[in-house]
């Protein structure tokens, strides 16, 4: 029974998204074309269920390119209206078309220049008439079986508002680097970090040609337990780790009397600069490294050590 309720539920909103996609026309495009060529922000408001949807879609469209805010239409009328600049466009949300605190508002926007978008389920509501583009729901019942709750129409107008998003997002040429910087705090711009985000710049460095002993000194004193060594040219051509140390002396190395080149390894694993993070962790993690150097045109420039990787939150 409880099960039979739920699948009828989703079917009659599954019902209302094919409705809505059937009713898609050339109006879809010329709202993405007016919201495209806006110099000013989206300006997004509605009320109750659709203000809340509402909030979702400005919250959406303001993280993938498409500047925007909420404005709540019943404090519009007392004062908020001032947050409204000339070439500002209105997305207004009304599934009866006749939600009256809209409807105080929209004519005074409308005298002031502003295009105005509306999503409704009433074609011939106040609102639509008094708009530029009228992006129609097309929703015949709600999923309530009361037909009063706002169900198929507020999931459809969500629905609609991501439709707008990603067609925006997309002529664009919207990337995942612009992503991560509207999302700086968050998991997800955390996983599109990039490795030139979190390298250190000051690097260890050493020709193959160094002392040991100096070369030993300078991994000491940037405290990374490795240092890079480059050719006459500042080619990276190998790294000496404490490891790569160890190793040297257990096979009867002398620290007195050798060269950097002597100890280091040859042609180590590098990044580069527009890695993700995560790439280079899976690098390391592969390899069971704790240090990886970052090259462009096969000259250090960078290294990222384990601990920044943690410190960066990306795991």
């Amino acid at each position: 029974m409880i099960l039979d309720i739920a699948k009828k539920t989703i079917d009659e909103e599954i019902n209302a998204l094919n409705r809505l996609k059937d009713s898609l026309d050339e109006n879809f495009e010329k709202a993405v074309n007016l919201i495209l060529n806006c110099k000013g922000k989206v300006v997004i408001t509605g009320i109750g269920k659709s203000g809340i949807v509402g909030k979702k879609i400005s919250s959406t469209f303001s993280s993938t390119g498409t500047p925007s805010f909420f404005l709540h239409p019943a404090e519009a009328i007392h004062g908020d209206l001032g947050m409204v600049e000339k070439e500002d466009l209105i997305l207004a949300i009304s599934n009866s078309g006749e939600t009256p605190e809209l409807i105080a508002i929209i004519p005074i926007l409308k005298r002031w220049g502003n295009k105005i978008i509306s999503i409704t389920n009433k074609k011939d509501s106040t609102l639509a008439k008094y708009s530029d583009v009228v992006l129609y729901l097309n929703v015949d019942k709600e999923a309530c079986p009361l037909n009063l709750a706002p169900t198929s129409t507020s999931t459809a107008t969500l629905v609609l508002g991501d439709a707008l998003a990603v067609a925006l997002l997309t002529l664009r040429g919207f990337k995942e680097e612009d992503f991560a910087k509207f999302h700086p705090g968050g998991s997800l711009g955390k996983k599109l970090m990039k490795v030139e985000h979190i390298m250190r710049k000051d690097l260890p460095l050493s020709y193959t040609d160094t002392p040991l002993k100096e070369a030993i000194i300078e991994m000491s004193e940037k405290g990374l337990g490795a240092v890079l060594i480059v050719d006459k040219n500042d080619n990276l051509v190998g790294i000496i780790t404490d490891g790569d140390l160890r190793r040297f002396i257990n096979k009867g190395g002398s620290i007195d009397n050798s060269f950097a080149k002597d100890a280091m390894t040859k042609n180590p694993k590098v990044a580069e600069k527009h890695w993700y993070v995560l790439q280079a962790l899976e690098l390391m993690e592969r390899y069971n490294i704790t240090v990886l150097p970052v090259v462009e045109n096969s000259k250090p420039i960078g290294i990222v050590h384990i601990h920044d990787i943690l410190k960066s939150g990306v795991i």
